[in-house]
């Protein structure tokens, strides 16, 4: 069964850091797109950063640049976000997603992705 598990959410004051993992079972993580989202209380959902299959392309929201890295290790069919200097904006549900039919691409548009994990929560508050 094709499953996403997103880890290592949490509180965490302003400024802090933190890095979300996305790991897959059941499939071959190499071969999807990942796409990062969240989804703050009473807001639309929105894009945070996606990273294509091989790893060579990324791409943020405006938002996140310079403030978040996403990456990859295929090897262990796990793909990250690093999270730095943390706001209280940030605070959202984050969710990982993948697609297959993105090849050496990714985007930030939410339906594009087939499969969805269930999301970990991050709290920015001091």
């Amino acid at each position: 069964q094709l499953q996403l598990v997103e880890s290592g959410g949490g509180l965490v004051q302003p400024g802090g850091s933190l890095r979300l993992s996305c790991a897959a079972s059941g499939f071959t993580l190499g071969y999807y797109a990942i796409g990062w989202f969240r989804q703050a209380p009473g807001k639309e959902p929105e894009g945070v950063s996606c990273i294509s299959n091989g790893g060579d392309i990324t791409d943020y929201a405006d938002s996140m640049k310079g403030r978040f890295t996403v990456s990859r290790d295929n090897a262990k069919n796990t793909v990250y976000l690093q999270m730095n200097s943390l706001k209280p904006e940030d605070t959202a549900d984050y969710y990982c997603a993948a697609d297959q039919r993105l090849v050496r691409n990714c985007v930030l548009t939410s339906g594009e992705y087939d499969y969805w994990g269930q999301g970990t929560q991050v709290t920015v508050s001091s």
